[in-house]
């Protein structure tokens, strides 16, 4: 009876411990937080002396103490195994458990933490098994106990053994949970990306912040009908948003109808915009349509609005309002359904401060503003911007460029551009017209990015200076061709590696630098 009550006894304390452990694991799910718990719940219903639970780095092959129970922090950073080396070496390069029942009789107990210096040996047990998952072996559970002729370790073992089961399932859960919180990640990145590349318009080029923020705009108002200004300097590409709201929008299979209201002298105006009638005034032979007429359905693009006389204005605002209009010299009333977007460079404010444009049709206009950034505030795009325009003239032109030059990348970074993209096309096509060896050079750009913008002195080169530059540019073009690899981009050069470093260190270019290559 008695013996039957301790095997009781001995169940329940082992279930109870077990269960302990089971709580402890899902605690958290960084294992880190709950290997030290799990380290001292055995050593109080055990009488464990010390414990790990040491673990192999896959990358480097070294097995490290994760948690430790008995030990200082200096012994643990001490315990740093290979597999095969000591005892827990072995256990995890065989992924079988072994038990040592005095340490003193064990040749390959390295006892590498210290932790036993100055005891005898012959009191202690150390018992490890493997930590697995599956057929692989992640790790290792060890602990020490004293040498007792009473003490059955086979039963430690098993008890090991099966908290060792409960440990790799832990990590394995955690693996797990971690594997699908990336393949999460990275389903979030491919369709962060994919809403990027499905809300930035296929005729806009550019990556930059600021234009990341316009095409945020776009995507926001497109799907709406709400009337745009879109407000920008001269040559950013004005038209090109508006094209994108529209071809965005719900009106994308209407009439897209461009209207510069600059280039239109003040007398045929209102004939353009809202048509006229047979013998309306002299020279009108028939009934034509204006341009809101056409657009019926669609959008009406109107450039350049801070041009309008005041006249024209009033006329504007009635349509903006009541969307209807009567042709010239004609008395029906025509009601259309547009969409108006119109731009401007001109600062609407200021000619509102001087009665030059209207207060109402301003707040009709501006009910949702869009500003595009300069060409300068947006560095970043001019690369992306040159590229694009290389291969559009290459194919208009019918010549191959293959790239430009590191030279010529640093002068267009560089430039302030006061013609936007408009004066970046200009100059690629001019360049890819001078350019006879398939790359843009810096001197097919024109001389206004060139010239010193410093003092008043003219910085002609000389001969030598010249030749200089050239060789200059053409040693960092073979190192950018070939990731900065010296040797590759000698034997590209036909000249000696000796010649290169010369070369290199008399120019003082660093190779590192090209090592990952621009994208031209």
């Amino acid at each position: 009876m008695e013996t039957t009550q301790n095997f009781v006894k001995k169940d329940a304390g082992e279930l109870a411990l077990l269960f302990e452990i089971s709580q402890i694991l899902d605690q958290s799910m960084d294992l880190r937080n709950v290997v030290g718990p799990v380290l001292e719940t055995i050593s109080t219903h055990t009488g464990m002396l010390r414990g790990t639970i040491t673990l192999l780095n896959r990358q480097t092959g070294e097995m490290y103490i994760e948690a430790a129970h008995g030990l200082s922090p200096e012994q643990q950073e001490r315990g740093k195994y290979r597999p095969g080396e000591g005892i827990i070496g072995k256990v995890v390069q065989s992924g079988q458990p072994m038990v040592v029942p005095q340490i003193s009789d064990e040749p390959r107990f390295l006892d590498r933490t210290g932790a036993r210096a100055g005891l005898d040996r012959k009191d202690i047990s150390f018992i490890c098994v493997p930590i697995k998952i599956g057929h692989e072996t992640i790790g290792a559970l060890s602990v020490d106990r004293l040498f007792s002729d009473n003490i059955h370790l086979d039963e430690d073992l098993r008890l090991l053994t099966i908290i060792a089961a409960m440990i790799a399932q832990a990590v394995r859960l955690r693996q797990e949970a971690m594997e699908e919180r990336q393949k999460l990640l990275e389903e979030n990145r491919r369709l962060e990306m994919s809403l990027k590349e499905r809300y930035r318009p296929a005729n806009i080029i550019g990556n930059s912040s600021a234009m990341q923020e316009v095409y945020d705009l776009i995507a926001q108002v497109a799907q709406s009908e709400s009337t745009v200004l879109i407000r920008g300097e001269s040559g950013v590409g004005k038209e090109l948003v508006a094209q994108a709201i529209h071809y965005s929008s719900r009106r994308a299979s209407k009439p897209f109808v461009k209207v510069n209201c600059a280039a239109l002298p003040e007398t045929i105006i209102e004939s353009e915009l809202f048509g006229h009638e047979k013998g309306a005034f002299t020279g009108a032979i028939s009934q034509r349509k204006g341009r809101f007429e056409l657009a019926d359905g669609g959008t009406i693009f109107l450039d350049e609005i801070g041009d309008l006389s005041p006249l024209m204005q009033i006329r504007l605002l009635r349509v903006l309002q009541e969307r209807e209009f009567e042709r010239v010299g004609g008395t029906k009333t025509i009601r259309v359904d547009v969409r108006v977007i119109s731009a401007t460079n001109r600062n609407l404010e200021e000619m509102m401060a001087s009665w030059q444009f209207r207060q109402d049709l301003y707040y009709r206009l501006n009910v949702f503003p869009i500003h595009i950034p300069p060409l300068r505030e947006r560095r970043a795009d001019i690369l992306d911007l040159a590229n694009y325009f290389v291969e559009k003239y290459s194919k208009l032109n019918a010549k191959t460029i293959k790239r430009i030059s590191t030279e010529a990348v640093n002068l267009l970074v560089g430039y302030h551009w006061p013609g936007n993209v408009r004066e970046l096309e200009n100059c690629i096509e001019r360049a890819v017209l001078l350019s006879t060896d398939g790359v843009v050079h810096a001197h097919h750009l024109p001389p206004t990015m060139q010239a010193p913008e410093t003092g008043g002195k003219t910085n002609l080169l000389t001969l030598r200076g010249a030749v200089e530059s050239l060789e200059r540019e053409m040693i960092i073009d073979a190192l950018r061709a070939n990731r900065g690899n010296m040797a590759k981009a000698a034997k590209q050069l036909d000249i000696t590696e000796r010649i290169m470093g010369l070369r290199v260190r008399k120019y003082n270019i660093q190779p590192r630098e090209y090592r990952t290559p621009l994208s031209t």
